[in-house]
């Protein structure tokens, strides 16, 4: 038997004799009512929720003849009253407790099925100011906490995926719920006012401009277990935030297997890269453990694809394909020639879906759209014992004032290729070096500690892929070559020279900026400053 306060042992069997039905969703609550009414358990209930249940034929008492007290002031009070409250929280077996039920004409409240004001779904359609507000839960969340607190006595649903387990077993039980039943409830009852009132601060903190609220409180909804995390010693789940960004969170499996924990890494690294470039052209992106090993512009669809493979088709085997466009069939008879785990695109033709149907693994996701990289958010990692949380980098180069500062102005398609591989190194792990010609990536490197490792490693990969297409020069040779990063020292730009780039496009800002500069110009190259770096760790 479980402890509770005084000492009092929970019982472990308590039957449902009297049940308080409030709920916004109403998805199920009529069936539920009319399993409870044929039990014999009284129904008590409050608005739109009472209607409901009384236009099914079913006997319901509204709240307000328990309390005595109207529902007044738009519905924003109604609940909160002691009848109610200490109809949820008075201890059964306590006596002291009985006595006061007593004197104040309080009865116990068993069953509490609750859900809440739709204040995630109001905020993400962009409800004006006093909309949102008005959104915000307040009775619900009184309810929630003082059913879940008592939970030695009440049972609390929140969520109308439980009725049909809480239905069974109060059928196989004469009426009754057990312990462990009424426990994990709760815990999924604080879960979830945790959770919303998460959003509703963070969302005060949004709108008044504050950055470093006192408090931050980053909360989500399980959308499904992993079979293991990262590696397959770890547990790990999939949470969403409730963000109405399209992309891994928002996308439908079309087909194959579930998502693993680093599928769904990978994806979003793609889908978030990809979405850089707009639909007009058409952009694909292949990734692999969170880097991007291909990434082009083309024509169509097909185009973009081939020329990404090309960049680095042995890292591709395996990888993640994000597409700017909606998949289609040529588009789809291409990428199956190649081991993929995982495509996402905006939307996927009815012939590219029957064409991937033909590899039964392979991930299919329909984004539904594009995340647009300009917009404002928040994103969070964990460090032991505390979140780093930060806005997200949604600095695009096309909105910044590049700066010449060499002798040679780059040409018009030097420009192009510098803004291209810019935009690719803002999704590469640092230290990252990305060259790209005639919109599409040459060469990259990834993650080293050294900034010349990086390009050298950027180059050879060039190296390879002229080998395996036989070109007689890698494509490095009249490129443009990006770094996220200001370059520290000449080094790192002469091994990007070596390799054959003719323009490079950095943030600048190093104190050996002059250094670097005057080695662009002995070697007759163009470089400009963005005065944007995008570290990504």
């Amino acid at each position: 038997m479980a402890v509770i306060s005084k000492k009092i042992p929970a019982p472990d069997k308590v039957e449902i004799k009297t049940a308080l039905l409030s709920v916004f969703d109403k998805t199920g609550i009529v069936e539920l009512a009319q399993a409870l009414s044929a039990r014999g358990v009284r129904l008590l209930s409050t608005g739109g929720t009472f209607k409901a249940i009384a236009a099914a034929g079913l006997a319901v008492t509204d709240v307000s003849e328990i309390t005595g007290f109207p529902e007044i002031m738009d519905g924003r009070v109604k609940t909160l009253h002691p009848t109610v409250h200490g109809g949820l929280l008075a201890i059964r077996d306590d006596s002291e407790h009985q006595e006061a039920m007593k004197a104040h004409g309080i009865e116990a409240i068993d069953l509490a099925v609750i859900n809440l004001y739709p204040f995630e779904e109001v905020r993400a359609a962009g409800g004006d100011y006093p909309t949102t507000v008005e959104n915000i839960d307040i009775g619900g969340p009184a309810m929630i906490r003082a059913s879940a607190k008592n939970h030695a006595y009440v049972t609390i649903l929140t969520d109308p995926a439980d009725y049909a387990e809480f239905t069974e077993q109060v059928s196989a039980d004469e009426g009754k719920t057990a312990y462990a039943f009424r426990q994990r409830m709760a815990a999924k009852a604080y879960a979830r006012t945790a959770a919303y009132d998460a959003v509703i601060s963070n969302w005060f903190a949004e709108v008044l401009s504050i950055d470093t609220p006192r408090h931050r409180v980053i909360g989500g909804a399980l959308k499904e277990e992993m079979r293991y995390g990262e590696n397959p010693h770890q547990k790990a789940a999939f949470y969403v935030t409730g963000e109405k960004r399209p992309g891994v969170s928002t996308a439908a499996l079309l087909q194959g297997k579930q998502l693993s924990y680093n599928n769904i890494n990978d994806t979003d690294a793609a889908y978030e890269l990809v979405a850089e470039f707009l639909p007009e052209k058409a952009a694909c992106a292949i990734i692999k453990h969170a880097n991007p090993c291909g990434v082009a512009t083309g024509s169509s669809l097909v185009e973009a694809y081939r020329r990404a493979l090309a960049c680095d088709s042995v890292s591709a085997f395996g990888g993640i394909i994000a597409l700017n466009r909606t998949l289609d069939a040529e588009t789809a008879e291409e990428i199956v020639k190649l081991f993929t785990e995982v495509i996402i695109a905006p939307d996927v033709t009815e012939e590219a879906k029957a064409i991937v149907a033909r590899k039964p693994n392979l991930r299919l996701l329909s984004a539904g759209g594009l995340p647009d990289p300009r917009t404002a958010g928040l994103t969070a990692k964990t460090v032991s014992g505390g979140l780093l949380v930060q806005s997200r980098d949604n600095g695009m180069v096309e909105d910044l004032e590049l700066k010449v500062v060499t002798r040679r102005a780059p040409t018009a398609q030097e420009l192009e290729d510098m803004k291209f591989a810019f935009k690719v190194g803002k999704h590469v792990k640092s230290n990252a070096v990305v060259y790209a010609k005639d919109g599409q990536t040459a060469g990259i490197g990834a993650g080293q500690m050294s900034r010349v490792d990086s390009a050298r490693i950027a180059a050879l990969k060039a190296e390879e892929a002229a080998k395996a297409l036989g070109l007689a020069v890698p494509m490095t040779h009249g490129s443009a070559v990006a770094s996220e990063a200001f370059l520290p020292f000449a080094d790192g730009l002469l091994s990007m020279i070596a390799a054959g780039a003719t323009a490079v496009i950095q943030p600048g800002g190093s104190m050996r900026d002059q250094e670097v500069i005057d080695a662009a110009n002995e070697h007759g190259i163009a470089m400009v400053f963005t005065g944007m770096r995008h570290f990504r760790h």
